[in-house]
């Protein structure tokens, strides 16, 4: 029996002996003792196991496939599937049950894919995984438009203009039918649900302007729906009644899944994370916890190398202390083609994934057929074997010294229709801090109060145009308690609706007043020849002085108040034809005159406010990044936060994330390595750079420095050169995965 089963059972005692000696008990008593079978009761699965796989077919995964082709799944087996899932270490499968198209299995109310005839693969598979004792989860889609929706065009979402856009409806009666199917799969003894596509869209056209939401909303604010995306008051109401309308679906549909099941669990696949944005009506934070834990997808065919870690702590922060689970593909593309990566290519990402804490799904779309590739279930069993044996080092606390924050507001009212302008910022700080090995975290603005910024000793607010009173009350707490505040570019400088502020709310915090906002975004940075302070040599560390540098983002004009400043803000040269309006400035032009300081340094009670008018986040982020930008911004971060428990020095594509186990006084440095090239793909896709396959686990050098003794340090891999003396360890390594444990 563990220590905590210990104190519960001396609890259970304790109060059992009171309720005796105690001459006024009553059975009324508020105290519950929990029966030995409850306390005994396992984890869920989700709270136990790490890796599973996902099965699907691949072939109709946007709809209207030809009911006539045979063909299609004729080979798509389910106990073949978790026999190789079985094979390949897999912890829990995840099957497809339902998609936009067909049910795969026999439903009494949707089509079967044509090439099943008579078999259920569900129930093949639940039969099988029964013998292997692997759990099951249903694959399950809400939306998609495929030959339900059309046979049913009473359940379709409409656009303001009425037309039928070839989406479900929430507000329409569907739920009913989703509830109808849900019960269905549920009778197989499934062990829970993975639910997708709970959105309204990836874009326009918007919905839902059809008889049942019009009548909603009219009911609920007096007035009609605006007519499309107005962007003024009545919008606003019109998001609200969005983001209402998936939440409550969501909660409603978990809701009867409990009733029938309570031990089935339920997860939603979430877009409340960039890329994603206003138009899929989801939050970061409002429609994450709907169940009992969030899934998000990652790869790097839709949201770059870099953004992999990003994605995971996203869904952390977004409902603090349940786990969470992240999907990725194992083609080399996308979800949907039957390639296969590399091995290192997949462990990179799956052990990436792990060191920042989320347990993790490997989507296998089969052959049209149903086929299942052996060679991807072989490079798989390989990467999991290596789980297994590293099990024990995943899953400890994060220690992060700057929280990135994420204004959903400015997501949407900022961003609007072009979310980038806002997400490149973010991004950006990402990038800073994952290439300069300064342990980060995400700060979500719907759940973040004083408690959760006193976790890192810097929040940087990456061009978070719109804040509010409250946030900047907030903030104002947390610098005075001691806290640092690192801002950039238009933070603060917009109203709730996206307008253009005449004065900073933050500006009390700056230490100055606004001024303008320069209409370019080709701005640049100068240090004088002579540094004025012991600050101003930090923060130009590795940047040549006297010289005009391209910190290409949004920008501001400051007057100090109260504030230091630093450096000059250079506006760039306009041309005759660009003043004239006859030529773009999309490319970059020199540096012109200057604008105003281009770093501002408040003291604030017992903490700082360090304020960039430009923004070397955006840049970091952008086409035109040079390696100064970056390092500005991670010098602001070194001359705030003067004692880092750790510093970490390795190449720029090694990335590095710290965990802390203080009952065992251990951290555990994790570090990935990535080692390819870039590649270029077309511009309408995303990302624009693609990188190349990693075929090859790179060798570099680390050199880790603490702030505190430690006693002793050694290295997972046998593999590894470590050397220890004193407070710095030094090492080589040659894998993708290393984890350097540290007992201090």
């Amino acid at each position: 029996m563990n220590v905590r089963l210990v104190v519960r059972h001396t609890t259970i005692l304790l109060v059992l002996m009171l309720s005796i000696i105690s001459s006024n008990a009553t059975s009324s008593a508020t105290s519950r003792i929990e029966p030995e079978s409850e306390i005994n009761k396992p984890k869920p699965w989700y709270e136990r196991l790490l890796v599973g796989i996902e099965v699907g077919p691949t072939g109709t995964q946007w709809g209207h496939s030809d009911v006539e082709d045979k063909r299609y799944c004729s080979k798509f087996n389910g106990r073949e599937i978790v026999r190789h899932c079985v094979a390949a270490n897999c912890e829990y499968l995840v099957i497809w049950a339902r998609d936009g198209d067909y049910a795969y299995y026999d439903s009494k109310l949707l089509p079967k894919a044509p090439g099943l005839n008579e078999r259920d693969p569900l129930r093949e598979t639940m039969e099988e995984a029964r013998r292997h004792n692997l759990p099951v989860i249903a694959y399950c889609v809400v939306q998609q438009g495929g030959h339900f929706l059309d046979q049913h065009s009473e359940y379709e979402m409409r656009d303001h203009k009425s037309n039928r856009i070839g989406r479900f409806c929430y507000n329409s009666g569907y739920l009913d039918v989703m509830k109808q199917i849900v019960a269905e799969q549920l009778a197989y003894g499934i062990a829970g649900f993975h639910i997708d596509m709970v959105d309204h869209g990836f874009g326009p056209p918007y919905g839902c302007w059809c008889e049942h939401c019009q009548k909603l909303f009219q009911d609920q604010y007096g007035i009609t729906m605006p007519k499309g995306a107005t962007w003024d008051e009545d919008w606003d109401r019109m998001l609200e009644f969005r983001y209402a309308t998936s939440e409550k679906f969501e909660k409603a549909l978990c809701r009867y899944i409990k009733k029938l099941n309570p031990e089935a669990t339920v997860d939603y696949n979430y877009h409340g994370n960039p890329p994603f944005s206003f138009e899929v009506g989801q939050r970061p934070v409002q429609h994450a916890g709907n169940a009992d834990f969030v899934t998000g997808e990652t790869g790097v065919w839709g949201f770059s190398a870099l953004t992999v870690g990003l994605n995971a702590e996203f869904y952390r922060a977004s409902i603090p202390g349940i786990p969470f689970q992240v999907a990725m593909q194992r083609g080399v593309r996308m979800y949907h083609d039957q390639t296969t990566r590399p091995l290192n290519d997949i462990r990179w990402e799956l052990l990436t994934l792990l060191s920042h804490g989320a347990f993790v799904t490997i989507v296998d779309k089969t052959g049209f057929d149903g086929w299942l590739d052996p060679v991807a279930y072989e490079r798989i069993g390989k990467a999991f074997e290596e789980v297994g044996r590293k099990r024990l080092h995943f899953g400890q606390k994060p220690i992060s010294d700057v929280g990135i924050y994420f204004s959903g507001r400015t997501r949407d009212w900022f961003g609007r229709d072009h979310p980038q302008t806002y997400f490149q910022s973010f991004q950006g700080a990402h990038k800073t801090l994952v290439y300069e090995h300064i342990p980060w975290s995400v700060v979500l603005d719907e759940n973040a109060n004083l408690s959760t910024l006193k976790r890192t000793p810097v929040v940087l607010l990456a061009n978070a145009g719109i804040l509010s009173e409250k946030e900047a009350d907030l903030l104002r707490c947390y610098v005075t308690g001691g806290g640092n505040l690192i801002v950039t570019g238009l933070t603060g400088c917009y109203d709730r609706m996206g307008g253009l502020l005449k004065r900073s709310s933050i500006e009390e915090l700056i230490g100055a007043t606004f001024v303008r906002k320069l209409d370019s975004l080709d701005n640049w940075v100068r240090f004088a020849a002579n540094a004025r302070s012991a600050d101003e040599s930090k923060l130009r560390t590795d940047i040549k002085a006297d010289w005009p540098f391209l910190v290409k983002g949004p920008a501001v004009v400051f007057e100090p108040t109260s504030a230091r400043t630093f450096g000059e803000l250079l506006q760039p040269y306009r041309t005759i034809r660009q003043q004239q309006g006859k030529e773009g400035t999309e490319w970059p032009m020199s540096a012109d005159s200057v604008a105003g300081p281009a770093i501002l340094i408040n003291r604030v009670g017992k903490g700082s406010v360090l304020t960039f008018a430009c923004s070397p986040d955006y840049a970091t982020a952008g086409e035109h990044h040079i390696i100064e930008a970056r390092r500005l911004l991670a010098n602001a971060v070194g001359l705030v936060n003067t004692k880092p428990r750790v510093r970490i020095k390795a190449p720029t594509n090694v990335e590095s994330i710290v965990t802390e186990d203080p009952s065992n006084r251990t951290l555990r440095i994790h570090l990935l390595g990535y080692n390819s090239p870039p590649q270029t793909t077309p511009p309408q896709n995303r990302p624009f750079i693609l990188p190349g396959l990693i075929e090859d686990a790179p060798i570099y050098r680390v050199q880790l420095d603490f702030e505190q003794s430690i006693r002793h340090a050694e290295a997972l891999s046998p593999s590894t050169s470590l050397k220890q003396e004193g407070r710095k360890i030094q090492a080589v390594i040659d894998d993708i995965h290393e984890v350097i444990i540290v007992k201090y």
